[in-house]
This record gives structure tokens, C-alpha cells and sequence, in this order.
């Protein structure tokens, strides 16, 4: 085990810049060979303190909301491609302000701002539509699931569009192969094709995970410059959510205690996974630890309990080779994208701190970036 899950305080979330900027470089492999333009989705890595790196390579970030969008302008020097479901019509005259790209989820929202949107300079206006493909099983993560509230159909988009609109955003992925990429653009066509030659951009959206081991990139490569080749006026965007900090960090806990009920042996740690890892309870999945079989394979084997009082707050049991013992380090892998954005501090836990470690200088401990207390939980609740 590395020692810098040794040096950093637990709870904590350490980020390796080093796997993190591998994974830049490769993106930035594929904007190359391609010409499309890869931005940050802002609910898959938040961390603002990496954006001078991120904008090193990507084109920007995209936002969700007003906080999003004011985060990648103050802190990445740019204004943000800016979707939401629906806007809050309170924070729209400071979110244009923030954004170059603005795309409305249905023609009503579109009709409510048209007004505003005519005397918006530099923005540029588009529409989410859902092509009824998706190979995404676990419906809480489909954007395209039957009955979706997310992205217009073919049939409910105007023709011709409003002379305001400029492009089309479609996303539908989850950490998806190459093969569903070309799927996705094939259901795009087939959907919307009619409406292309009138546009200037295309939002491919999220779920393209081209930085993980087995993801066939050359494929991809094949397939993106295959459509630029169809529309060669589209300009492409690309907002991968979990590919960005994909395997570039994990989570560190501590054995807190040990307690048997029932023949089951428990490992209670200091992290929780309702208010730190929701993810693992609503997709749901089980998170790798290392040094532990997750299959529950081992001579020893644990629950994983976490320190909240929720009863389910825990992971059936995992396979250890050794006794764990009150103290020891329990580090999940793979746990910065999304998991950092979705924390909570449900229950008054202690929320992870944040430590930023290079492993290509393993002689330089991590350094702290944000540590939190007492006061940040007091001050979400009045």
C-alpha cells in the first residue's frame, strides 16, 4: 500500500495528478485526431483547484446550474456550456452572463426566455433532444428511458427551428464503450438528420469513458471523424463525465472498530457510503478496496459498515488476506469522479478532506487542499 495513504489525515479523498493528467493527455489524443472539442462536466469533477490544469487540454467546462457555470468562469477563465432541465427563472440574467453555449430542455422553456436570448451577445442557443437509444441498464442512470424528461423527441421539435438556435445536445451514455458512441451518433442521425445541415454544433454529451483500460479509442477516433466527415460545418462537442479523473484517486478510511453479530464480522470506518459514496447505493455497485477481494473471497472477511446511522450503510462482506485490525487503512479505489461532487454531511459525519499527491514524486508528501470542520457543517443548515 502506497504510503501516502499513510500520510494523509482520514477521512480523505486523494487525488494522484499524475493518473489525472494521463488521463488529460490522452483526451487531448482524440481532440487531436478528430477536431472535436472535449469539456469538463462540472457533476463528474468539481475539484476548481485542477482547473488551470484541466483548461491545459479540454475546451472548457459544461454547468448545470448558476453555481456551476459562476465556478468555471471564476475559476477556469471561461464562460460555461450550460444545460439544465429547466432554468430557475430568477438566476437566468446572471447564468447567461456565464455562459457561451445555452441549451434548453424543451420549447417551452425556449419560448419563456426567447425574449432575453435576442439581446444575449455571444451566446450561442441549442436544444436537448433523446434519439430513443441507449444501452445504459440501470435506469436511474438512462437518460433515455421510456417516458425521460430529459431532451425533446423528434416529434416534438419545430421545423424549421427558431432562426435563434444553433445546435443540438443529445446524451444518453453512462460510462459507455466506443461501439455505443457510434450507436448514439447512428440514432442521431436517423432521428435528427434533417435538422443538421442547418446547424453549427453538435453536444455529443457525457458517458464516453475513453480513458479506461479496455475502451477501443481507435474506434472512436474512426467513428468521430467518420461524422465530421458527414458534417463537416458541425462543430463537435464531446462532455465526458467520469472519464476526466477516471482512476485518479481514492478514498481513505480508518478501521474504527470491529463488531460480530450473527457469525458476521463488521469493519466500521470512518467514511460512510450514504453521505460520501451515494453512488454505491444508488446505481448500486460495489467500490474496489485494495488489498480485499470483493467478491468476498479470503480467508478473512468483513462487512464494511460506515460510521453513519443509517442502517444500510454498509457493503456486504469483502475478503481480506489478513485480520483487519482497529487502525488499519481501508483505501477505496476509483473514487473522484462523481463520488467527491455527491458527499453530503448527512448525519453530522465528518466530511473528507482533500489531498492532492503526485506518484511521480513519491518523496514529496501530499499537500492538504481543503480540510473541513465544524463550521462548514453548522453554516448548510442556517
Amino acid at each position: 500500500m502506497h504510503k501516502f495513504y499513510q500520510q494523509v489525515h482520514a477521512p480523505a479523498f486523494l487525488i494522484d495528478q499524475a493518473r489525472l493528467e494521463r488521463n488529460l493527455k490522452l483526451i487531448d489524443q482524440v481532440q487531436e485526431a478528430t477536431g472535436v472539442k472535449v469539456i469538463l462536466a462540472l457533476k463528474g469533477f468539481a475539484n476548481w483547484p485542477l482547473f488551470p490544469l484541466v483548461y491545459q487540454y479540454l475546451h472548457g467546462a459544461t454547468a448545470s446550474s448558476l453555481n456551476e457555470a459562476r465556478l468555471i468562469y471564476e475559476e477556469m477563465g471561461t464562460k460555461a456550456h450550460t444545460y439544465s432541465p429547466a432554468y430557475i427563472s430568477d438566476d437566468f440574467a446572471e447564468l447567461i452572463k456565464y455562459s457561451s453555449y445555452l441549451t434548453f430542455n424543451s420549447m417551452t422553456q425556449f419560448n419563456t426566455y426567447a425574449e432575453l436570448l435576442e439581446s444575449a451577445e455571444g451566446l450561442s442557443i441549442g436544444l436537448r433532444v433523446n434519439p430513443e437509444y441507449s444501452e445504459v441498464e440501470t435506469n436511474l442512470y438512462n437518460p433515455a428511458v421510456p417516458g425521460s424528461r430529459l431532451g425533446m423527441l423528434s416529434s416534438q421539435l419545430p421545423a424549421p427551428l427558431p432562426n435563434l438556435v444553433e445546435g443540438l445536445h443529445v446524451h444518453t451514455l453512462c460510462e459507455s464503450s466506443a461501439e455505443a458512441t457510434g450507436q448514439l451518433i447512428e440514432a442521431l442521425e436517423n432521428k435528427f438528420g434533417t435538422y443538421l445541415p442547418q446547424l453549427k454544433w453538435v453536444n455529443l454529451g457525457g458517458g464516453h469513458l475513453m480513458t479506461r483500460n479496455n475502451y477501443d479509442l481507435e474506434h472512436l477516433i474512426q467513428v468521430l471523424k467518420a461524422f465530421k466527415q458527414r458534417h463537416p460545418h458541425l462543430e463537435v462537442i464531446m462532455e465526458p463525465g467520469s472519464a476526466i479523473a477516471w482512476e485518479a484517486g481514492e478514498l481513505v478510511g480508518t478501521v474504527l472498530d470491529i463488531v460480530e453479530n450473527g457469525g458476521e464480522k463488521t469493519a466500521i470506518v470512518d467514511v460512510s457510503f450514504t453521505a460520501h459514496m451515494p453512488d454505491t447505493l444508488e446505481m448500486p455497485y460495489r467500490p474496489t478496496i485494495l488489498q480485499a477481494n470483493k467478491e468476498g473471497q479470503g480467508t478473512y472477511q468483513y462487512r464494511i459498515g460506515g460510521v453513519s446511522c443509517l442502517a444500510g450503510d454498509f457493503m456486504e462482506a469483502y475478503g481480506f488476506k489478513k485480520e483487519l485490525r482497529v487502525g488499519d487503512r481501508i483505501v477505496f479505489w476509483d473514487m473522484i469522479h462523481y463520488t467527491m461532487v455527491k458527499t453530503t454531511m448527512f448525519n453530522g459525519v465528518q466530511h473528507p478532506s482533500i489531498f492532492l499527491a503526485d506518484s511521480r514524486l513519491p518523496d514529496q508528501p501530499p499537500k492538504l487542499l481543503r480540510r473541513f470542520t465544524y463550521e462548514d457543517f453548522k453554516k448548510r443548515l442556517g
